[in-house]
């Protein structure tokens, strides 16, 4: 099939490539402008567009395709047979989406119609969700609402984070986007269902005021916050911004199923009595392993942090970086 793609981050780049591997017709790729990056503020292609390049296909990056009509005349000369849309980050007009004659088809990273909208691998963590996956649906006018002609999904491990979860989703949305290809060449397109009108949830993009952790909430919601919104979620330590990139809930029955990936020793610490004191607190140094934190209702095992202007450390450097006492306060 005459295939025009649409995406911008590394989550777009396994289906681009599974779709090139499987044979079909790409016609060219849409991804979004350069953006300024790095600490020189050097402008620089998007992943996609960088890949895109690599294969000698031609690019187009629109401010606003919504707006750019000379563009979207441009593109329907293009005569693909669908578009493919994953990642792209701009909303598709009706003028656009009506162009191919099989139709506008996105991956996206749930399973409809639960999360909705900008962040579904974020909410699907923090929400303590146990399964996910990816959906790939017709689109049409408005939020990720088209029906869905495939869905596969993945169980969400405790310890998981939005960062590893993404990767292994990014590699789902691609063998299930051509296994999904395969079925509308062979004209089944029609096939796709129509979403339940019950169970709809919405993802919305993550707000900065949700990084900040809250030490007097429940050991699971700080862990699931930290995961969820990997690597992103902040405290305060010493007056100096702390990121914490992993943690254990010490509770026994999430220790328990965490026993297998870090070892017994967090069955013991799941089961000690720790003191009682103010949410935030330090309450244990404990090495090779990281700093107990006292939360609302437990504790909590921070394993891996980053002081503003620090490299990441993990369980005895991050004790030695923090210079942690016991009785020190987080937050």
């Amino acid at each position: 099939m005459r295939i025009l793609y649409w995406g911008t981050p590394t989550y777009a780049l396994p289906c681009l490539d599974a779709l090139v591997a499987a044979g079909h017709g790409l016609v060219g790729v849409v991804s979004q402008p350069d953006r300024r990056r790095g600490r020189g503020g050097q402008l620089q292609p998007s992943p996609v567009k960088s890949r895109a390049t690599e294969l000698g296909l031609p690019v187009w990056t629109p401010q606003n395709i919504g707006q750019e009509i000379g563009l979207q005349e441009e593109l329907a000369q293009l005569g693909a047979d669908v578009f493919v849309v994953v990642a792209f980050g701009q909303i598709l007009p009706p003028s656009v989406l009506d162009q191919p004659r099989w139709g506008c088809w996105n991956a996206h990273g749930s399973l409809l119609p639960r999360w909705r909208g900008a962040a579904p691998i974020q909410r699907a963590i923090m929400a303590g969700d146990p399964i996910t996956g990816v959906a790939i649906m017709a689109m049409e006018e408005g939020l990720d609402r088209g029906p869905v002609l495939l869905q596969r999904s993945v169980t969400i491990g405790l310890a998981e984070n939005a960062q590893t979860l993404g990767q292994r989703l990014s590699q789902l949305t691609a063998s299930t986007m051509v296994e999904a290809m395969a079925l509308i060449a062979a004209g089944h397109q029609g096939d796709a269902v129509a979403q339940p009108t019950t169970g709809i949830t919405y993802a919305a993009k993550v707000k900065k005021d949700e990084l900040q952790l809250s030490w007097s909430t429940s050991t699971m919601a700080l862990h699931r916050q930290v995961m969820g919104l990997y690597p992103q979620a902040v405290t305060r330590w010493q007056g100096q911004q702390l990121k914490i990139g992993a943690t254990i809930p010490l509770l026994p029955q999430e220790a328990a199923a965490l026993a297998t990936i870090y070892g017994t020793p967090i069955m013991e610490l799941a089961h000690t009595p720790w003191p009682k004191a103010q949410p935030g607190q330090v309450v244990s140094l404990v090495p090779d392993q990281g700093l107990v934190v006292t939360t609302g209702d437990g504790a909590l095992l921070v394993q891996e942090a980053q002081l503003a202007g620090k490299k990441w450390c993990s369980r005895s450097q991050l004790l030695q970086s923090l210079k942690a006492e016991v009785g020190q306060q987080l937050g």
